[in-house]
């Protein structure tokens, strides 16, 4: 028998049950095709750059700008599609990111001076749309409090994570077999396609809430947190992401460096397909499960579990050992992701739900520039080694401001989900 009820029991592959409801696969493609830039735009940002003015500093400053305009702008982006409807902020975004892409692309080709390459880069980030949040949000709208609402996460954590497989090798090999501009044209044509696709499906669109009729987060927390955030939540997750997001970039780099000292400098990208490959098995495992231990709880037992992963990176002694570790490593880290997402959209005023989920991105985003400058100068000065024990005390310090932060992580029980997964529930 593959059928839900309305109590949640359920048989058969959850992720398939999802996308079989109305609309949703047609939305969830469209997603994935969409936030294609968000493992292809740094990277091709970095190679471009770097490619035609030899210059990797400058290369790592556009990045790092495109980084810092996502995450100032894209929780606004968000809030206005909360307001206005997703399709009214989507279309004219698109339509920005385009134009400030192709200037990018120009100041390059032309060897325009550095702040114009770092305007238009940062304009190229602040307009970037966020449609994983968005995305997110219709699976909520469209599922409810049903249990299915774990599993349509747990997938589109498991989709970002096959993003970063064939993204970073796909924009590597169009840099630099093709064309250095070509790894930026291509994530560019997939997020204008996507977020155009995505626009166009209004039967899937969430309803407009005006912001005076959001009501409070449904929480216990205090009422100045309240007003003052979408979800009490992002008190402790906001910090903890960008610590995350730290980390990641500081692996990025340092794994990198690793492989150069060890004489396999292409193995690296390699390593990196591991690690995502490794998180999304995990998220696949955690999506088909049932959990009764409370969300928090879950969030906290993962987010140690990846941290006492990358704390090890520094004591391998080859790419073999350190490829096996890092996919050990990766599976925990979707699980990570789709509690931490869960958390705000369970506790998020209906108004500032997109808003909500987006600041996660955005912190992360601030944590990967700041990790990858960094963490560069530490791998400068003292090699790969010292970007490992970088990232382990970014690591350490998530998991240190989630223990901490424990209490608005809380979920009363009558909000917490009901939750089942495999076949034999």
């Amino acid at each position: 028998m593959t059928q839900v009820s309305e109590r949640g029991q359920r048989h058969g592959n959850p992720f398939l049950e999802v996308l079989s409801r109305p609309g949703a696969l047609r939305f969830s493609a469209a997603g994935v095709l969409g936030r294609m830039p968000i493992s292809m735009f740094g990277l091709g940002t970095l190679l471009l750059v770097a490619s035609l003015s030899g210059r990797y500093g400058l290369a790592g400053l556009v990045a790092a700008a495109a980084s810092i305009g996502y995450a100032v702008c894209a929780p606004q982006a968000a809030r206005l599609a909360d307001r206005f409807g997703q399709g009214r902020v989507l279309r004219p975004q698109a339509l920005v990111y385009a134009a400030a892409t192709a200037a990018l692309v120009a100041c390059a080709e032309w060897r325009a001076p550095d702040w114009a390459l770092l305007l238009s880069g940062a304009l190229a980030g602040a307009s970037m749309p966020s449609l994983g949040s968005m995305v997110r949000i219709r699976w909520s709208v469209l599922l409810g409090d049903s249990p299915l609402l774990h599993s349509a996460f747990s997938l589109e954590s498991v989709l970002d994570e096959l993003l970063f497989v064939i993204g970073p090798a796909l924009v590597t090999v169009l840099a630099t077999e093709v064309q250095p501009a070509s790894g930026v044209t291509v994530a560019l044509a997939a997020c204008v396609i996507g977020t155009l696709l995505l626009a166009a499906q209004r039967g899937t669109e969430p309803p407009v809430i005006p912001a005076a009729a959001a009501s409070p987060a449904r929480h216990g927390g205090a009422r100045r947190i309240r007003i003052q955030l979408p979800a009490p939540a992002l008190v402790t997750l906001a910090p903890v992401y960008l610590m995350l997001g730290a980390m990641f970039g500081t692996i990025d780099l340092s794994i990198v460096a690793f492989s150069q000292e060890h004489g396999h400098k292409p193995l690296a990208g390699f390593i990196l397909g591991t690690y995502a490959l490794g998180s999304a098995v995990g998220g696949l495992w955690y999506g088909s499960r049932t959990w009764h231990i409370p969300m928090h709880r879950r969030f906290a037992a993962t987010l140690v579990v990846v941290w006492a992963g990358t704390a090890t990176f520094w004591a391998m002694p080859g790419l073999a050992a350190l490829a096996s570790v890092i996919f050990f490593c990766g599976l925990a880290i979707s699980p990570t992701f789709i509690a931490g997402f869960s958390l705000v959209d369970q506790q998020a005023a209906p108004g500032r739900r997109t808003e909500g989920l987006t600041w996660l991105t955005s912190a992360i985003a601030i944590g990967l520039a700041a990790g990858s400058a960094i963490a560069g100068h530490l791998v400068d000065a003292g090699g790969a080694r010292w970007g490992f024990w970088f990232a382990a005390a970014c690591g350490g310090g998530a998991v240190a401001a989630c223990l901490l932060g424990l209490g608005p992580l809380r979920l009363p029980r009558a909000v917490e989900p009901a939750e089942w997964g495999d076949a034999g529930t």
